[in-house]
C-alpha cells in the first residue's frame, strides 16, 4: 500500500458492509469505526451501538459456519494490497535478530517457541477466502499455514484464556480476539499465499489470517500469540475502531 493510500486508510476508514448490515445501529456503528471517539455527548450511545453489535457478530459466529470466496469471484493476485504501519516494509533480519521465532504465551500451560520449519511439519490447511477491509473493499486469495486451534492445542491454554492478542514486529503492531474467532477452524497462522511462501509485502514469515474478521484484526508480521483472562485493545481498537471487528 502506498503512503497516499495509508494516509487515506488513517483518515476515512468505513465498513460500508456492517453500515448497510445492521439498520437501526448503523450511524452509531459507522461513528466508532472512524479512527474516532466521537463527541464527548454520544459516548454512551456508541458503547452501547457497539455491545449490539459484539453480540450479534458473536451470535452469527457460534453457528461454525466456514465462508468461503465465490467461485465466479477473481483472484486478486498480484493485485492483493498490502499494508504496515512502519515506514518501510518490516523485514526480519535474522543477521541481527537472529532466527525468527513464533512464541506461544501467557496463559497456557507450555509456553513454547515455533520456527517457520516447525510451523511447516504441522498439519496444514489451504483455503480460498474473501479478506474484507474496514474500507468496504475485499479481495479473494488461497492462504495456506496452521490452525490456531492447532497451535493451541500444543500450548495447552488454561481454563481462564478466554482472549488471545495477536502479536507482531511491525513497529509492536498488535490486536486482540476473543477465543470463539480466534479457535474458529477458518482462523490460521498463514506463511503461504497463493501457493507461494509469503513475502514482506504481505506479513512474511507468518501472519494471523480469517475470513470472520476484518482485514485490521489479522495482525501480520506475528512474533507472538499470548493467551490471556482479559481483552486488551490493539493499534487500531485503541483508536476507535470496533474492537471485535467480524465479518
Amino acid at each position: 500500500m502506498s503512503d497516499e493510500t495509508k494516509r487515506d486508510v488513517t483518515r476515512s476508514p468505513l465498513d460500508r458492509r456492517r453500515f448497510l448490515e445492521l439498520g437501526g445501529l448503523s450511524l452509531t456503528a459507522f461513528l466508532a469505526a472512524c479512527g474516532s471517539d466521537g463527541p464527548q455527548w454520544a459516548q454512551g450511545l456508541l458503547a452501547f451501538a457497539e455491545k449490539k453489535n459484539e453480540s450479534v457478530e458473536q451470535l452469527l459466529l457460534k453457528g461454525g459456519a466456514r465462508r468461503y470466496a465465490k467461485r465466479t469471484a477473481k483472484d486478486a493476485g498480484d493485485k492483493f494490497p498490502s499494508y504496515f504501519i512502519s515506514d518501510a516494509v518490516p523485514v526480519w533480519n535474522e543477521s541481527e535478530q537472529g532466527k525468527w521465532m513464533l512464541q506461544l504465551a501467557g496463559a497456557v500451560k507450555k509456553p513454547m517457541s515455533l520456527s517457520l520449519d516447525d510451523l511447516l511439519k504441522l498439519p496444514s490447511v489451504t483455503q480460498r477466502v474473501d479478506h474484507f477491509c474496514v474500507e468496504g473493499w475485499n479481495a479473494v486469495a488461497r492462504w495456506t499455514g496452521v490452525r490456531l486451534s492447532t497451535l493451541a492445542q500444543l500450548a495447552e491454554p488454561t481454563a481462564d484464556a478466554t482472549f488471545v492478542d495477536f502479536r507482531s514486529f511491525d513497529n509492536d503492531y498488535h490486536e486482540s480476539w476473543d477465543m470463539g474467532s480466534a479457535m474458529h477452524p477458518q482462523t490460521i497462522v498463514a506463511y503461504g499465499l497463493d501457493g507461494q511462501m509469503l513475502g514482506p509485502m504481505h506479513g512474511a514469515p507468518a501472519r494471523v489470517h480469517s475470513p470472520v474478521k476484518l482485514g485490521y484484526k489479522n495482525t501480520k508480521y506475528l512474533t507472538r500469540i499470548v493467551f490471556m483472562p482479559a481483552r486488551n485493545g490493539g493499534y487500531w481498537s485503541d483508536q476507535g475502531y470496533e474492537w471485535f471487528g467480524g465479518t
